[in-house]
């Protein structure tokens, strides 16, 4: 999608573009690096690189700046604060599984509620495998367990594979069901899935139950001899959140590739086919069975090797983590960055966990330190204001009202495809 299809281009001219969005990258990097506590001052930078898409930078040049912003500036102004970092991986991983719902939703127009199910196969698959908990359901003259952390790599093939085979065996039984049939019974397969896991603790301990996994293997430091030869020491705490950055960032690269391919490919044309009319895209020659779990196959596929990747970070998983309001969660960033729109998936998800992460939390402490100092606004003392009213605590009412005016205001998303504004735009 060009930037002049969206109306909130500031400029569109290559030359005064690059130096404002050079501009701004430099400023709120140096912002960042000087106020590393300020919401703001990242916030800002973050909203440099959303300029740097809708500005009028020839291809290659936006293409260098984005190299230059995510591979350079961000793991430095990580390294001046951590929660930036932790802030980054957070939309990387809800960015592929936002785009990969957007297969499931947006493309092939598969209603799907329980998508949070594949996410958490694939954190079982590594955790299992990956921590001693393996030993309580396998004899230990078989195997030892946890597997040697050079085997995290494998497992992300392996997370390709189990989100992909769950995707299908989801599918085969929802072929001939749509709309709100469909929609509530992949919201069954995701508390099913939520449920096993909670109660596979007996009589044979595969999960461990309401407990949890821990410790979790991370993946090698392969790159730690190299550095220690360039004289560089660094230690794990400070390494693994630069890893997990980079291999998030990477893993999301392939996920847009893939998804590209795939939008611009006769399969994508196809399932936006079965978007909008089952039955004539049947009477035109689309294979319905084939398309459908093709598509809840590769959306799977993409939050099964996350899953590998949140487990693998967060060193504990347990059922929690995958409750039926994070499906509710991906799937409000694809309907609010724009239903089949790849940059919409992108941006719905990095808007909401930004909110989610960042803002909401931020104004609770920023309100709790104004409350703690006594401060008096309209006569009214802060130190009397129940913290009932702490915005965190109203994450999900903020998310359903932006949802709703997203729905009454711009139906399309943020960043809608072009199929969908024409179809709007006829209606």
């Amino acid at each position: 999608m060009s930037a002049r299809a969206f109306p909130a281009t500031l400029i569109q001219r290559p030359v005064p573009a690059a130096i404002t969005v050079m501009a701004v990258i430099a400023l709120s990097s140096y912002s960042v690096a000087h106020f590393p506590r300020s919401i703001v001052a990242f916030m800002l930078f973050q909203a440099s690189i959303l300029l740097l898409y809708f500005s009028g930078v020839t291809p290659w040049l936006k293409a260098i700046l984005a190299v230059l912003t995510l591979g350079l500036l961000m793991p430095i102004l990580g390294t001046i604060n951590g929660f930036y970092l932790e802030v980054a991986i957070q939309v990387g991983i809800f960015v592929a599984l936002a785009l990969g719902l957007n297969i499931v939703v947006g493309l092939a127009g598969l209603l799907d509620l329980g998508y949070v199910a594949f996410y958490a196969v694939g954190a079982y698959t590594w955790a299992i495998f990956g921590s001693p908990q393996a030993n309580r359901f396998i004899s230990e003259t078989t195997a030892q367990f946890p597997l040697p952390p050079e085997w995290f790599f494998v497992f992300l093939l392996l997370g390709v594979l189990t989100g992909a085979m769950t995707g299908i065996l989801l599918g085969i039984p929802v072929l001939r069901l749509r709309g709100d049939y469909l929609a509530i019974v992949t919201l069954g397969f995701g508390e099913v899935i939520r449920v096993l896991a909670n109660n596979l603790d007996k009589p044979i301990n595969l999960t461990n139950g309401p407990k949890g996994i821990t410790p979790i293997q991370r993946p090698p430091l392969f790159f730690r001899p190299v550095l220690n030869l360039m004289g560089i020491e660094a230690s794990p705490v400070t390494l693994y959140p630069l890893y997990f950055y980079f291999l998030v960032l990477f893993i999301v690269g392939v996920v847009i590739l893939v998804n590209r391919r795939l939008e611009n490919s006769h399969i994508g044309r196809a399932w936006e086919a079965i978007r909008e009319d089952e039955v004539a895209a049947q009477a035109m020659g689309v294979p319905l069975v084939r398309m459908k779990l093709l598509a809840f196959a590769c959306g799977a596929s993409f939050a099964g090797v996350m899953g590998i990747v949140f487990s693998a970070k967060q060193v504990f998983i347990n059922p929690e983590s995958f409750t039926f309001l994070e499906s509710i969660g991906v799937l409000s960033m694809v309907i609010l960055g724009g239903m089949g729109s790849i940059p919409g998936a992108i941006l719905g998800a990095s808007v909401v966990t930004i909110l989610n992460l960042q803002v909401l939390k931020g104004l609770s402490l920023w309100l709790n330190e104004l409350r703690n100092a006594g401060v008096t606004i309209l006569g009214y003392n802060l130190a009397d204001l129940p913290s009932q009213f702490e915005p965190a605590k109203y994450e999900r009412m903020i998310f359903g009202i932006i949802l709703v005016l997203m729905v009454i205001l711009r139906p399309q998303g943020i960043i809608p495809s072009r199929r969908r504004t024409r179809e709007l735009r006829e209606k």
